[in-house]
């Protein structure tokens, strides 16, 4: 009597609580999605950022280098015009000397003498000026340079741009995509679970929790052994049946696993084949993946994990309590 009582109450909550688990599923996943997608903009960001970083301090290195040359050339520059200015005078302090002493009818000697040096002024004079000329030349050549390296500068800054806006949009389109694969995760688990309501009845040692399917160890197992029982692999066999048809219907280009967690009570446990909870519980997933892998699930979509008595149902230490953290969890999640 008590028993059927504790089936009436629990038939309300299995209308409304699949939908809210695929509710609270589909938004986690969808977090899920959102920070993986942003790690990946993140990662691929800053790998095009630092090769633009790279180009541009190269860029301005040989722009200051450039500056650099272009200052010391315009120094030279000036440095040769006071030279010519300084022989220009001293040019025509010689002429005006030549005029002085050819009015003074000097000897011929003493105006041969200067015609001489003024030749050779006028000498260094030209040379000074070839100098500056050679400058100049060099002056444009360098700003020839400068102009290409900033037209190359913005060309470098224009990609870095129509980059950032390819990676926006190739993240829009990756957001789509990966939010339609969690949608239709969310429905193949929804039928996931479905069926497996359908197939092993409303019993009230089989629940969904969240997004996972929870089944008693006392179903599959005895106390502290990790060998399947007749009558767990009866309802094991049936699960593997679901199985098989869910992923016979989820297309190929989701990558989707089913998990078995394996979990134990707190109370603990010493034996040579079994030398921690960690040990009976992940032998119990183990032997739950063989099973099912031996009855034809492909054994790339099954993955085993055992988490000891570190991750309980029911914080109570009361029989019932120690009896519900006992368990089987199958989860349809993503790879």
């Amino acid at each position: 009597m008590a028993y059927a009582r504790r089936i009436r109450g629990r038939a309300p909550s299995a209308d409304y609580w699949p939908g809210f688990v695929d509710a609270m599923s589909s938004l986690l996943l969808v977090l899920i999605f959102l920070l993986t997608i942003f790690m990946l903009t993140q990662f691929f960001l800053s790998q095009l950022v630092s090769s633009k970083d790279a180009a541009l301090e190269s860029l301005k290195s040989q722009i200051a280098e450039l500056v650099s040359q272009l200052a010391l050339s315009k120094q030279e520059k000036a440095d040769m015009q006071t030279m010519i200015a300084s022989l220009q005078i001293d040019l025509a302090d010689a002429n005006a000397q030549k005029d002085k002493l050819a009015a003074s009818a000097d000897s011929g000697g003493q105006i041969s003498v200067l015609t001489d040096e003024l030749s050779k002024q006028k000498e260094i004079s030209n040379q000074a000026l070839a100098q500056v000329e050679l400058l100049n030349q060099q002056i444009s050549a360098l700003r020839r340079q400068l102009a290409a390296l900033e037209a190359a500068l913005e060309a470098s800054e224009q990609r870095d741009k129509e980059s950032q806006a390819q990676i926006a949009d190739l993240g829009k389109r990756l957001n789509a995509a990966l939010a339609q694969k969690v949608q239709e995760l969310a429905k193949y688990r929804s039928e996931f679970f479905g069926r497996l309501r359908e197939i092993l009845g409303n019993r009230s040692d089989i629940e969904i929790v969240g997004d996972r399917f929870v089944i008693q160890s006392e179903i599959l197992f005895g106390s502290g052994s990790a060998d399947l029982n007749p009558s767990g692999e009866a309802q094991l066999r049936k699960i593997t049946e679901a199985v098989k048809e869910i992923s016979a219907q989820i297309p190929n280009d989701i990558s989707w696993v089913i998990r078995i967690d394996g979990h134990t009570d707190v109370n603990p446990i010493h034996t040579a084949q079994f030398p921690s909870n960690w040990y009976l519980s992940s032998a119990r997933a183990i032997a739950v993946v063989n099973f099912m892998v031996k009855e034809g699930v492909a054994p790339n979509h099954l993955v085993a994990a055992g988490f000891g008595e570190f991750q309980p149902l029911d914080q109570g230490k009361d029989a019932e309590a120690l009896k519900r953290n006992r368990r089987i969890e199958f989860k349809l999640t993503e790879r």
